[in-house]
């Protein structure tokens, strides 16, 4: 029998639809993260490798030199397959247009005759180009014939201060094309600071241009080298683009954003739109402010008493719920109810109370989604703290290697990954379909599970934890501690993956009845017939059938 300090707390026995879920969490194996991952994480070394590899089958399959490898492959974007097909087609063709001519298009200069600089105009013997490194002249396949001096710093000044588009550099003249190659960069430039620029920047670029094609993308993460290799559509990742980079960033390789599973990436752009609009503060300002019947400047009621005046110079004296004016002589009351009273004051009073529901609804799952946000960054803390401070002093109190320590970091990961769930969790609960009852009960209850489930690992792994840095308990009391933990950390673990695939698979355990669409704009549950909003007036683009 489990010991209730491992045991999930129990299903409801009575709930049908609940056991079939607890039944598939019980029996399905735990299988691990490694054994579904359908990306590689790629350092800057491993993505040098293939790219060397890219540049050696164009060289000799062309017979090409490097540098011109290399310039055809940038210009066909780094597409072997797309490179080879148009080659072979009309290789003149391919020539001209990335600028490698078979032979100049200016004259040959003839030996011991005086060549002038197109830069400087300072004149050079041919023959002393051929002898002295320090004022030879050079060309790229045009033959545009360049000191070393002036040729040096103009490709010096362009990897500076042109960026990436240093890879597409040409020959000075300004009427010539010809490509200049990564062989006269490195000879030509004696800064080692700009030789290891361009090789960055041609680095970038294969990465860049491999992900047109959706194969490698750099980790979105502020100052990360890494790079991923996705394999597209390989086991289920028609779901499964989260991504866990070694720099311990996790992020939807879909959308860039940071991992947001069960929820997609549109549900996540439109949440995030949503809590950075604007419109929420001017929501706010509607439901619990009015303005002045006089100077229609915006008051917000801060006193319990629903006698206002409002500020200087205007000072007046109205009744908060009617908005009639309040005067020392008259006993005011408007409890009373008017029938006169005019169709745009209801209209004005049921917009109030819509965006005001509106607006306590989104609040909801906002707290408690920032709230997770939070947990998870404490969490990061609490990982960092136990790998800089608390293994070494496990280890000295209690004699444990650190391998036997690993269970505390698994725990910390696991708490890690769980609050990211969770906190999606409620955007998802926010946009879930009102109409679908049932679902919607069903989706609260697996919640609230994750959510006690999760409260308890969290407190095991930090309060509990407490102890035993301290060196308070003894060896086989920490040894009982870590098989709780341990447990603790497989078996909610195993709850949130089911949790995240029901939640992705739409509830099918669950059967929904009724016809209805549920407004964008209020929530308000509408009848399928219904082609606008019968509480707001919205009228959607489209209702979902």
């Amino acid at each position: 029998m489990e010991s209730p300090e491992t045991s999930l707390k129990p299903f409801d026995e009575n709930d049908a639809v609940a056991g079939v879920f607890f039944d598939r969490f019980v029996r399905e194996e735990e299988t691990s993260e490694a054994g579904q991952q359908n990306y590689v994480i790629l350092n800057e070394a491993e993505i040098r490798h293939r790219q060397e590899d890219d540049i050696l089958r164009v060289s000799t399959a062309l017979s090409e030199p490097r540098a011109a490898a290399i310039v055809l492959l940038r210009h066909f974007n780094w597409n072997l397959s797309k490179l080879f097909d148009n080659w072979f087609d009309d290789e003149d063709r391919v020539r001209n247009e990335v600028g490698l001519f078979r032979s100049p298009i200016v004259a040959q200069f003839s030996p011991d005759c005086t060549i002038t600089c197109g830069i400087c105009f300072e004149s050079y013997n041919n023959s002393m180009s051929r002898s002295s490194s320090s004022s030879s002249m050079v060309w790229a396949s045009c033959g545009h014939p360049f000191c070393r001096d002036c040729y040096g710093g103009y490709i010096t000044k362009s990897v500076n201060d042109d960026g990436p588009g240093c890879l597409l550099l040409r020959c000075p003249d300004p009427s010539c094309a010809a490509a200049v190659g990564e062989d006269m960069i490195g000879t030509l430039t004696m800064d080692n600071s700009v030789k290891l620029k361009y090789s960055r920047y041609l680095l970038r670029s294969y990465v860049e241009d491999s992900y047109r094609r959706r194969k490698i993308k750099w980790c979105p993460a502020p100052g990360c080298d890494y790079a991923v290799d996705f394999f597209d559509f390989v086991g289920n990742c028609r779901r499964g683009f989260d991504v866990y980079c070694r720099c311990s960033f996790n992020f939807c390789w879909n959308c860039n954003e940071e991992a947001h599973r069960p929820v997609d990436c549109d549900t996540v752009a439109k949440w995030n739109m949503k809590n950075k609009d604007e419109s929420e503060n001017a929501n706010w300002i509607l439901v619990n402010t009015k303005p002045c019947p006089q100077c229609k400047r915006v008051i917000e009621k801060s006193h319990g008493c629903n006698h206002m005046r409002c500020a200087p110079p205007c000072r007046y004296e109205f009744c908060w719920h009617c908005l009639g004016e309040w005067t020392s002589k008259t006993f005011h009351s408007c409890n009373k109810f008017l029938p006169e009273a005019t169709t745009a004051d209801e209209n004005e009073m049921k917009r109030r109370e819509v965006v005001k529901a509106s607006l306590v609804k989104y609040t909801h799952y906002y707290n408690r989604w920032a709230a997770n946000l939070r947990s998870r960054q404490k969490a990061v803390e609490g990982l960092r703290l136990v790998q800089v401070e608390y293994l070494d002093k496990l280890s000295f109190f209690y004699g444990q290697e650190r391998p036997l320590l690993r269970f505390l970091t698994e725990a910390w990961q696991q708490i890690i990954r769980c609050r990211r769930v969770l906190q999606w969790t409620y955007a998802y609960g926010y946009y879930f379909p009102q109409h679908q009852w049932t679902k919607q009960q069903f989706f609260e209850y697996l919640q609230g599970e994750a959510e006690f489930s999760l409260e308890r690992l969290h407190y095991c792994a930090e309060k509990e934890l407490e102890k035993y840095v301290n060196g308070e308990g003894t060896v086989q009391e920490f040894i009982d501690y870590r098989l709780k933990l341990a447990e603790l950390t497989s078996v909610i673990g195993n709850y949130f993956k089911n949790l995240v695939r029901a939640l992705e698979d739409g509830l099918t355990e669950v059967e929904s009845n009724g016809s209805y669409w549920s407004c964008e704009l209020c929530s308000f549950v509408n009848s399928l017939p219904t082609a606008r909003c019968q509480m707001c007036y919205h009228s959607p683009v489209a209702v979902n059938l």
